[in-house]
């Protein structure tokens, strides 16, 4: 992995290759791993700086181009572990992986918790020699050995946040929970703010009604002469009748109640800490995920109770328009880049080249080619944006182009998407290979759209897939290149969710750590995408408070 990175960013730290960080991370303890950028004087650690994680890096070269017969290879959904890529290297039984851990709140490692087989040292050097192998045989060899090392990072910093926590006041939350839905009653049932909205909404329709289940408010609109196909909000405000109002609300705040009530407080809190799970690469575009505790959903209301520690403070940093600045890196549209290139408004700048200063309908333009909305309206948007940005639009148009068609598409450092359904991994083919004339069998039915068989279905989620996914990668060597700038300072990475990274510091810490965020974006856009004109802004606040950041 080291070769992946400038000496910029390396360091005398320790390297290793091993199986999986999350499984190092449980095992070692507290004092014994790095911790949240090593923690500086709070806590005593061995600070890993560039690990081989096996398990993700052979989840990453699972689908390089082709290899005629590598029995290494593990297709889409098949194990990946190191003991996996070991057996198909020797061609014995690959062993299952073990189960996901459960997302028990608070809990730490069982001592019954299936774990991974152990490989020795030179069973782990034999799995890591055929990943270098493989990554030779990639269209463009050192992005995908870059990939492989950002995922092996990512797995590092996810496995830091996990130990670090997100700070969170649970008196602050108490009394959010305690004015917003007043006192509670013994047994568990609804607070009294519910139960007051719940007879607002009963009275409205003259009988009683469950708010809480959306089948008896649809049955009671239908009995007031009122059709409605959803209880969703923007259903709902389209209707002119008194249960609306009380209706509304009662959802809200039904929402908070049940997802960060006072169970949730209870259960996922402990010693002024909030620490779901982070997955890097949890979803196929390289996205993150939790398991548990809803860490990438905590509601504008909640954020006031995540609070830094005395002394402390949180640098809130968001990446503005981070898609269409990656489309512009991935597509080498010269006018894109040129608007990217500017530390200001991207959205404002297409709107004064293409949409007479209109930005609104610039963004709406831009996303709906990234999404993939070209009916209606978004079809005009669409060619308007043709006009003024060719490559860019066409780049796009490609990768929707070849999802329709069953072929795999990538991402810029060659993150592949998986096959669509009914294709096998053999059978699935390249964009830019010439598919086989074989369609594939299986009668249609529903999927995901990732691996969806409906062929418009399966072009959106791939034009979508080479801009996410590269933001994704992109991500994953900001955050890595973050952790290093910070080496040496207390300052702790706790949250990060898809283009929001959140740093925990002391006070005297926190304009250094915005320096550091500025250089770890510049750096990350230099070695993902090479040197180009295209920025990667970050707004960033220092607050005390993470609901006083916007």
């Amino acid at each position: 992995m080291a070769r992946s990175w400038p000496p910029s960013v390396r360091t005398g730290c320790p390297r290793a290759p091993w199986s999986a960080s999350r499984t190092w991370r449980r095992r070692s303890g507290p004092g014994r791993t790095s911790a949240g950028g090593c923690g500086g004087p709070r806590r005593r650690c061995i600070r890993v700086c560039s690990p081989r994680g096996c398990e993700w890096s052979g989840a990453t070269t699972s689908r390089t181009p082709r290899p005629s017969s590598s029995v290494t290879r593990g297709g889409t959904g098949e194990p990946r572990s190191a003991a996996a890529a070991l057996a198909r290297l020797r061609g014995g039984p690959v062993p299952p992986d073990p189960p996901q851990r459960a997302a028990e709140p608070g809990a730490q490692s069982s001592l019954f918790e299936p774990q991974a087989t152990a490989l020795p040292l030179a069973d782990l050097l034999a799995v890591y020699a055929e990943q270098q192998r493989r990554h030779d045989l990639a269209e463009h060899p050192e992005r995908m050995r870059l990939l492989t090392a950002a995922e092996s990072a990512g797995m590092l910093v996810a496995a830091e946040m996990n130990r670090a926590g997100l700070p969170w006041s649970a008196g602050v939350h108490r009394e959010m929970l305690h004015d917003l839905l007043g006192e509670r009653y013994a047994g568990g049932g609804e607070p009294r703010r519910l139960a007051e909205l719940a007879d607002e909404v009963s009275a409205a329709f003259g009988r009683r009604v469950r708010p809480d289940l959306p089948a008896d408010v649809v049955k009671a609109f239908a009995q007031a002469g009122i059709r409605v196909r959803s209880t969703r909000r923007w259903e709902l405000e389209s209707i002119d009748h008194p249960a609306v109002k009380p209706l509304i609300e009662y959802k809200k705040l039904y929402r908070i109640w049940v997802a960060h009530g006072w169970s949730w407080l209870q259960d996922w809190v402990r010693d002024g800490r909030f620490r779901p799970e982070f997955l890097a690469g949890g979803t196929v575009t390289g996205r993150w995920v939790t398991n548990g505790g809803g860490g990438l959903q905590i509601p504008k209301v909640i954020r006031r109770a995540v609070v830094a520690d005395p002394g402390w403070r949180l640098v809130v940093a968001d990446a503005d328009q981070m898609e269409p600045r990656v489309l512009a890196a991935i597509s080498r549209d010269p006018g894109l880049m040129e608007v990217a290139g500017r530390e200001s408004d991207l959205y404002q700048a297409v709107s004064e080249r293409a949409f007479s200063g209109d930005r609104a309908q610039a963004k709406l333009a831009v996303l709906g080619a990234v999404y993939g909305q070209t009916s209606g309206d978004g079809l005009k948007n669409l060619a308007a944006l043709r006009r003024r940005f060719p490559r860019a639009v066409a780049y796009v148009d490609d990768a929707a182009r070849a999802g329709e068609e069953g072929r795999l598409v990538r991402t810029w450092l060659g993150r592949t998407c998986p096959p669509a359904a009914g294709t096998g991994e053999d059978t699935a083919e390249e964009a830019g290979i010439p598919a086989g004339d074989e369609d594939p069998p299986g009668a249609r039915q529903w999927v995901p759209g990732y691996a969806s068989s409906d062929a418009r279905a399966r072009g959106r989620f791939a034009r979508n897939f080479v801009v996410q996914g590269s933001a994704a990668d992109w991500t994953l060597l900001l955050l890595a290149a973050l952790r290093q700038t910070c080496a040496g300072m207390a300052a702790e990475l706790v949250f990060f969710q898809h283009d929001e990274v959140i740093v925990h510091c002391p006070e005297e810490e926190a304009e250094t750590v915005v320096a550091a965020i500025r250089e770890a974006s510049d750096l990350a856009g230099r070695l993902t995408f090479g040197r180009t004109q295209v920025r990667f802004p970050f707004t960033t606040a220092i607050v005390e408070c993470y609901a006083d950041a916007k």
